[in-house]
This record gives C-alpha cells, sequence and structure tokens, in this order.
C-alpha cells in the first residue's frame, strides 16, 4: 500500500510540474495550454505508458468538481462594473441561444449520421456549453474590447447551467422525463433557484467575512472558495442549478471589497489552474486512441455545423436586440470555445450505460481537441481582422503586494500602441483622477519613474497604480485619452466602450 502510495505521488508530481511548463510552451506556439494536457493524458493512458482507466462515473465525479473550482474562479476575478452592462445579452445568449444550438445540431446530426432524436438531440446539448477554463485563459490574454470579453466571460460562467440540466434530462431513460411543458418548468426553476441561492449565499458570506475578524490572512481565500463550493452543495441539494449558485456567489464576493482580496484572488487563481490541469489530463486518460479514428468524419461533420450554423445562428438570435454589429456578432461566433466542459458532459450519458454513448464521448473528445487547435491559434488574427481588438486597453497585473492591498489598489499595466493618440501627451495631461497615478514608465528595455512633464511615446508600457474607487474612471480617461488625445473632453469623448 504504501509502495502504491509513493508511485502515485511520483506520477501525480511530474505530471503536474510537467503539464505547468507546458503553459510556458503552448503560449510561446500560440497553442492553448489545456490541449496539452489532453495529449498528456492520452499519452500517460493504455496507448502510452500503459495506464488502464475506464471509469467514467469517478471522471464525472471529479470533473464536476473540478468546474465547481473553474467557475468560481471565474466569478471571483469578474468584474461588476464590466458584467452589468452585457449581463442581458449574455443571459439570453445562454439560454435562448442555447436552445437554438441544440435544436440546429440536433436536426442536422440526425439526418447527416442517421442517429435517433434523442442521441441527436444529447450532440446539440453537450456540444452548447462554451467552456470557461478555455475562454478565460485565451481572453484574458487577448487585448479584446471590454465589452465582448465580458459578454463571452459571463456566458461561459453561465451556460454550463441550462446545458447540464439538459444533459441529464436527455440521458434519461425515454418515457421517464414526463411531458415538455413540465421539463421547461423544471429548467425555469432550477436556474432561478440557483441564482437566488447564489444571491444569498455570497451576500450572506461577504456581510461574515468583513467581520470575522480570522487570525491569519491564508484564512479568507479558503472561505472565500469554500462558500462557494457551498452555493454548490445548497444548489444541488435544493434541486437547484449549482452552477449557476457558484458563479453568482463568486461575482458577489470578488466584488464585495473583502479583506485581503488579492491574496483571495491569487489562491483561486491557483486552484483553478490545479483543476483544470486534472480535469484535462482526467479526460484524456479517459480516452481511448484506438476507438478515436472512426470518430474524426463524425466529428468533423458536427464541428463543422456547430461552428459555421449552430453558433453564428444562436449568436444572431440572441445579440441582435441588444444592437450588436455584424462584426461583434461574428466574433461572438468565432470566439465560442469548447474545452473540458462538452467532454465532461458527455461522461454523464455514458455513466448511465445510454446506447450510443461511447460513440458521442468519442467524437466529442474528438472534435474538442480539433477545433481548439482552430479556434484558439486563429482567434486573435480574427479578432484583428474584424476591427475589435483594443490594443489601447489595461490589463490586470497579479502581483502579491501588502501595500497595494492595504490602500485597496489595483496594479495596471497599460501599452502605448502604434496608432494611439497617447503618443506624444504628457504624463500630466492624462488628468487621471485623484487616486490614479503612472508610476513606471517602461521604454526600449529599460524602466524610469516618470515626471509630470514626461512625454509618451508608442511602444512605451506604463505601470499604473489606482485605487478601486476610481478604477473604472482611470481606464475610461485612458481610452479617451488613446481615441483623441490630450483634448478628449473637447471632442466629448468619455471614453465609453460604445461601439457596437
Amino acid at each position: 500500500m504504501s509502495h502504491e502510495l509513493n508511485m502515485a505521488l511520483l506520477i501525480g508530481a511530474a505530471v503536474l510540474l510537467v503539464c505547468v511548463g507546458a503553459v510556458r510552451l503552448s503560449v510561446r506556439l500560440g497553442l492553448p495550454s489545456l490541449l496539452v494536457y489532453l495529449l498528456l493524458g492520452v499519452v500517460i493512458g493504455e496507448a502510452g505508458f500503459g495506464i488502464d482507466f475506464e471509469n467514467a462515473e469517478l471522471t464525472r465525479t471529479l470533473g464536476i468538481c473540478a468546474l465547481v473550482v473553474i467557475i468560481a474562479e471565474g466569478g471571483l476575478t469578474a468584474r461588476w462594473s464590466t458584467l452589468r452592462p452585457v449581463l442581458g445579452p449574455a443571459v439570453v445568449l445562454s439560454t435562448a441561444g442555447v436552445a437554438v444550438s441544440v435544436a440546429v445540431v440536433g436536426v442536422i446530426t440526425h439526418y447527416a449520421l442517421g442517429v435517433g432524436w434523442q442521441q441527436a438531440l444529447l450532440y446539440g446539448a453537450v456540444l452548447s456549453s462554451t467552456d470557461a477554463a478555455a475562454v478565460f485563459s485565451t481572453l484574458r490574454r487577448m487585448p479584446v474590447r471590454p465589452r465582448l470579453a465580458a459578454i463571452l466571460e459571463a456566458e461561459s460562467g453561465i451556460n454550463d447551467a441550462p446545458v447540464v440540466i439538459l444533459v441529464v434530462l436527455l440521458s434519461l431513460p425515454e418515457g421517464v422525463t414526463g411531458p415538455w411543458w413540465l421539463q421547461l418548468a423544471l429548467v425555469v426553476y432550477e436556474l432561478l433557484a440557483g441564482a437566488v441561492i447564489g444571491l444569498v449565499v455570497g451576500l450572506g458570506g461577504a456581510w461574515a467575512l468583513r467581520r470575522a475578524a480570522l487570525p491569519s490572512a491564508g484564512l479568507y481565500p479558503l472561505a472565500a472558495v469554500g462558500l462557494t463550493v457551498l452555493a454548490y452543495a445548497v444548489g444541488s441539494v435544493a434541486h437547484a442549478s449549482g452552477f449557476l449558485a457558484v458563479y453568482v456567489t463568486g461575482v458577489v464576493l470578488g466584488n464585495a471589497h473583502l479583506p485581503h482580496r488579492r491574496a483571495m484572488l491569487g489562491f483561486a487563481d491557483g486552484l483553478a489552474w490545479l483543476a483544470q490541469i486534472g480535469l484535462f489530463v482526467l479526460l484524456g486518460l479517459l480516452a481511448s486512441p484506438s476507438q478515436l479514428g472512426k470518430a474524426v468524419v463524425p466529428a468533423l461533420v458536427v464541428g463543422l455545423v456547430l461552428i459555421l450554423l449552430a453558433r453564428p445562428l444562436s449568436v444572431l438570435v440572441s445579440v441582435t436586440p441588444f444592437r450588436f454589429g455584424w462584426r461583434d456578432q461574428a466574433f461572438l461566433s468565432w470566439a465560442g470555445l469548447r474545452g473540458a466542459v462538452p467532454v465532461v458532459l458527455a461522461t454523464i450519458p455514458l455513466s448511465a450505460g445510454l446506447a450510443g454513448a461511447q460513440t458521442l464521448f468519442n467524437v466529442v473528445f474528438v472534435l474538442v481537441v480539433v477545433y481548439t487547435a482552430v479556434q484558439g491559434v486563429t482567434l486573435p488574427p480574427v479578432a484583428k481582422r474584424l476591427g475589435v481588438t483594443a490594443p489601447g486597453e489595461t490589463t490586470d497585473l497579479e502581483v502579491e503586494s501588502a501595500p497595494l492591498e492595504k490602500m485597496g489598489a489595483d496594479l495596471l499595466q497599460l501599452e502605448v500602441p502604434a496608432g494611439s493618440k497617447l503618443n506624444g501627451v504628457h504624463v500630466d495631461e492624462l488628468r487621471l483622477p485623484v487616486g490614479a497615478v503612472v508610476t513606471l514608465v517602461l521604454r526600449d528595455g529599460g524602466a524610469f519613474v516618470p515626471a509630470p512633464e514626461t512625454r509618451l511615446k508608442t511602444r512605451d508600457s506604463l505601470l499604473i497604480v489606482a485605487t478601486e474607487q476610481v478604477r473604472d474612471a482611470a481606464e475610461r480617461r485612458l481610452r479617451a485619452v488613446s481615441r483623441r488625445g490630450r483634448l478628449a473632453r473637447w471632442f466629448a469623448e468619455h471614453g465609453e466602450d460604445r461601439r457596437q
């Protein structure tokens, strides 16, 4: 027993360290690191090192646990000021958009692949959910307009809830589910109840943490993550959507100005990376490479239907009423990244022993690998081609800094891109609000503390400290100057994200 434990620890530590190193390699190659984890799981599986793993039920259970952590991190790091304006289209895209995607994929799969209606709709349901881990890890490294990034992140955090409900219902034997109107009422109840539970747990947890005066700073991150898990458990016991409860709780806690917030976000980020690594390696381990060859053609067919027809139609139906232009819609369609979530969802009918479930799992696995690679690599040039990039936007810099924590401040980074009106502007002409200041300028491989008369140049990198109260105002001012220069206010430019 001791020898087996030591070997398990040895293999686990080696896999973890290889995956951590793979993040750096994947960034250099421009590939999503999540694919590397999947392939590593395949390598150490039955076709590689010979580890035979076929427990779909255990994979589903551990996969749900990992998704809880990943969704919680997405909620904790979401800024309400950015999320609030896109909440309407994000909710519609996560509900009505999901219904459109399921219907389109289901109908075409039924006729193109000759499978029954239940299995065809399962294809649509499993593949209709965008993956939070893939979306977060990809978009947060790209200078995409805040409105588009926010709606994609919100969608990936919300749409897991209705999709899980649909997959569970479609995995039940025929005749067990009851009339359609009863199932629709059940879906509505689970979503509404999940949102309410998440709100109550988040508000109650924030109130308690602000008054708890815990003896160690390290206890606050543990408590925050524990509250998100509590929200999932309460939601599940109440037969509500646990995933939606997790996301709502995370958003409330992440925007509640809690003590040691920076430490909390750093802990959640590390835990989410661990969950992603473990989840993707486990899914790769469950796959049987000898069976994947037959799934290539069906995966390509379903993938083309999903990307070229189902996703664009769901976006068109969902966001057109909110006045999104065709360029924005095209980007939202192409950026609907799939990842671990569809593969995890495919284990639900597999563990239930549903006919054709193994084929479904193999097709979804191949589709995720192929199309994640294609979309992940092409997303930056597609965004640039569509004109939805925003190189003048500030980004968060995650640093461990006690003074910033005490000040309740964030450290931002701003690049001065070619063509920006920031070029030639003096630092004092930025007119940042009180509480925001440019602390350092990186230029030509060197760094210096700027004076008020320092003139900014193209390709400068600015480090800006801004308190939480003025962060949004500082970002709007920097955006305004980037567009119209030092006289932005004279041109009635206030830095709002008005581009549709």
